[in-house]
């Protein structure tokens, strides 16, 4: 891939060129402010506040420094520095001229940094409220749709809006079919009228439908959108003389096969189109004293690690589209890992630790949607444990070497469980990924609990249901083969779905609708040439012409 085609999900507040950040004292302005012609790539222009991806890169970006660089701020205002403009929503002439993939992956990110201004309100006590200052259509209401609470302006004109589906032909692609009636519980008939409604609703008729939360005049939304943040603020249990952790630049070399950071390598092999994922255990037991891991900062390792990973899992998944399989693989002492599980729990109230917990969930998270096959590899010197033994449950399928390789003096691998497998780092589902994998067998779940600090060979692995085949060493390097080969033969479209499907056992949840049922229909959707065709809804838009259907119902 050349280097221009690169899309890098690193950046800084002084690299903005779309966002602005303010911070006063315990609140912070977040005000979307997009550069017409500062596009991710040519071909179009983000006017009226619309955005693409590199947009979004920056919400992100902010969203992570509010957390973490700011235990102070307790609400988050978003809004928009334009007048009588909040967010039109994705640029439809970037999504017109953008590959299949790049839109999937466009609507998949998108949706992730929403679930993160989610998870922040809910679990680091910041939370989020947007004041909409103008007309929010599409992409730009489901941007509010993740705050915890909508303001908009009451001038007779601005209103809220999906118009996706009789615009475009397509779906809300970033969680807005779903916010609407799973979390601000819209009535479903409501929903439908709204859904299929160009200009969208306003005033009052938006708070009755509980579309927004209230209106007010535009000469004073700004006033009581400052009162609405101090009440929120004032329940916040974030620490007001803390100092927060500066986000350093993450160390990234790139090369024609891979990709090093500091505690992540990745080899891509791309005959097979295989992605090999190894992931380092620090050099020492990471500190256990909360004033010794404020000190450590973002270099403490769980934090770090977090970092890279979601940096990590970004790449790939953009810019290396090909490697449809990625294996994990860790190295170093696991001992090591359990301190680091054993500092995160021991100190669990900290905002610092619980902030870096809640990241890697989130960065697990992304592992459990991407659409790409999961493989786990466990031979010896291995460090499968605690947090890095959610690698293993996170798998399609796993192999552990039973015994060792020939010739090789290390000690067999063996998985070692913590109470970080048993509860920190829940999936979409709201399960652990134990749960998950034992749905309906809670028993399974007390019996693991009773193995946690044990040193778990292959036999005892295989015997606990904790990984899928245990292959001895004159039968590893085929069998393993033989699986990569066989996923790089199987349509890529088929495996996506079948993957998205079995991942996701248990009780339907908010993010599995979103990136198991609503990702699913917008991959399709985003196909069809009623929207993509060439005399399709989203190819017509803005030409003037009448998109032209085909009416069968599949």
């Amino acid at each position: 891939m050349a280097d221009q085609d690169v899309i890098n999900f690193q950046t800084h507040p002084d690299q903005y060129k779309h966002w602005k950040l303010e911070i006063d004292d315990d609140v912070a302005t977040l005000a979307m402010d997009v550069t017409e012609d500062a596009t991710l790539k040519p071909g179009y222009e983000l006017k009226l506040n619309s955005y693409d991806l590199g947009v979004d890169i920056e919400l992100y970006d902010a969203i992570q420094r509010l957390r973490l660089e700011h235990p102070e701020v307790r609400a988050v205002i978003l809004t928009s520095a334009k007048e009588k403009v909040f967010c039109a929503g994705a640029n439809i002439r970037m999504l017109g001229s953008s590959t299949h993939a790049h839109k999937v992956n466009f609507c998949k990110f998108t949706n992730e940094t929403r679930n993160g201004i989610e998870d922040a309100s809910a679990q680091s006590g910041q939370t989020y409220i947007c004041l909409i200052n103008g007309t929010a259509a599409g992409g730009g209401y489901e941007l509010a749709l993740a705050a915890d609470h909508i303001m908009l302006v009451d001038d007779g004109a601005s209103a809220v809006s999906l118009p996706e589906v009789p615009l475009l032909a397509v779906l809300p692609g970033t969680g807005g079919l779903t916010r609407v009636v799973d979390k601000r519980h819209v009535r479903r008939d409501h929903a439908d009228y709204f859904c299929t409604l160009t200009e969208g609703i306003k005033g009052k008729r938006a708070v009755d439908w509980n579309l927004v939360d209230e209106i007010v005049p535009s000469s004073k939304l700004a006033e009581i959108g400052k009162e609405r943040a101090k009440e929120f603020a004032a329940k916040s249990d974030r620490p007001a003389g803390s100092s927060g952790v500066e986000l350093k630049p993450l160390n990234r070399e790139f090369s024609e096969n891979g990709i090093d950071y500091d505690h992540v390598k990745i080899t891509l092999d791309r005959k097979v189109r295989v992605a090999r994922i190894t992931v380092s255990a620090p050099d020492q037991a990471p500190p256990q004293a909360i004033e010794d891991i404020h000190a450590q900062g973002s270099d403490f390792w769980p934090l770090a690690l977090a970092r890279e990973l979601d940096d990590a899992i970004l790449h790939l998944r953009t810019n290396e589209p090909d490697l449809g399989t990625w294996v994990f693989a860790t190295a170093g002492d696991a001992a090591h890992v359990l301190a680091a599980d054993a500092a995160l729990a021991a100190n669990a109230q900290d905002w610092l630790v619980r902030e870096t917990t809640l990241y890697l969930k989130r960065s697990l998270k992304r592992i459990d949607v991407t659409s790409r096959s999961l493989v786990t590899i466990i031979e010896p010197g291995s460090c499968f444990a605690g947090t890095l033994l959610e690698l293993v449950f996170a798998a399609d399928r796993s192999f552990m070497l039973l015994g060792t390789f020939e010739g090789d003096n290390r000690p067999a691998a063996t998985l070692r469980l913590s109470e970080a497998n048993f509860g920190p780092y829940p999936m979409g589902n709201d399960l652990t990924r134990l749960e998950t994998r034992f749905l309906g067998n809670p028993e399974r779940i007390v019996g693991l609990r009773s193995k946690i600090g044990e040193d778990l060979d292959a036999e005892a692995a295989d015997r606990l249901g904790l990984v899928t085949f245990i292959p001895d060493d004159i039968d590893w390097e085929d069998e393993v083969r033989i699986t990569l080969e066989a996923r790089a033969s199987l349509s890529p479209d088929s495996l996506t779905g079948m993957e998205a499907s079995l991942r996701f056992a248990g009780p339907e949840t908010l993010e599995t609708k979103i990136f198991g049922r609503l990702s699913a229909w917008q991959n399709w959707i985003f196909q069809r040439p009623n929207a993509v065709g060439k005399e399709g809804a989203l190819s017509q838009f803005g030409t003037g012409h009448k998109a032209e259907f085909d009416m069968n119902r599949v």
